[in-house]
């Protein structure tokens, strides 16, 4: 599996490349900047990219930003965002594109060898990895203690699967082969058996796919 790193850090950078070499990946390029992370994606199509989110010339979201990019133009390549915070805003955004293909640990996982190298592997198979702290930061004020998904039905369970690829109302319903107004009601029952009522400061959307995820 090709990998590409982008992190600002020297040190950082090189203990993840060697991490993820002694690992048995192929780092194919190791960079600092986010114009730098974007050529060599075109270049040379990674598996996966492994993204500090914070990267020059501000070090606020130039990777975040590189991300989104990655998503878009080359989504045969996952992403694994790296950050030493949580950031709810973040996630969100990762998220809008849907969650295959994506990651998002906090630094410290790095440390965990195994754990690291399982969380690339599933991002670089068309999977998803999200750091426990992060589901519970956006999940856990929605939880009542039983798991809420036993509650759906199967075709309500097949609404959010699609939901987590990624899918508008309309792909879902082309799908299921069900109207788009059915696929709304569906997406109103989800959303209510999960305890997510519609809130200005909630993406309902990104956490019922947060929940479904971490099942």
């Amino acid at each position: 599996m090709r990998v590409v790193i982008a992190e600002d850090n020297t040190l950082l950078r090189e203990g993840v490349a060697r991490l993820l070499t002694e690992a048995g990946f192929e780092v194919v390029a190791t960079v600092e900047d986010a114009a730098a992370l974007l050529a060599e994606v075109a270049a040379r199509r990674p598996d996966v990219a492994v993204v500090d989110i914070r990267l020059p010339p501000t070090r606020t979201d130039e990777g975040l930003r590189a991300a989104r990019e990655i998503r878009r133009a080359h989504p045969g390549t996952g992403v694994l965002v790296l950050s030493q915070y949580v950031r709810v805003s973040y996630t969100v955004e990762l998220l809008d594109g849907g969650a295959r293909g994506l990651g998002y640990l906090l630094k410290d996982r790095v440390s965990d060898l195994a754990e690291f190298a399982a969380a690339v592997r599933q991002v670089g198979r068309g999977g998803s990895a999200f750091d426990p702290i992060v589901v519970d930061q956006l999940v856990g004020r929605h939880d009542g203690g039983d798991d809420p998904l036993r509650a759906l039905t199967e075709r309500e369970r097949a609404v959010l699967g699609l939901m987590a690829e990624g899918r508008t109302n309309q792909a879902i319903a082309e799908r299921l082969a069900i109207a788009e107004r059915t696929v709304e009601k569906h997406c109103t029952g989800i959303f209510a058996k999960l305890g997510l009522p519609a809130s200005p400061d909630d993406h309902r959307r990104v956490l019922a796919v947060l929940r479904y995820l971490n099942a």
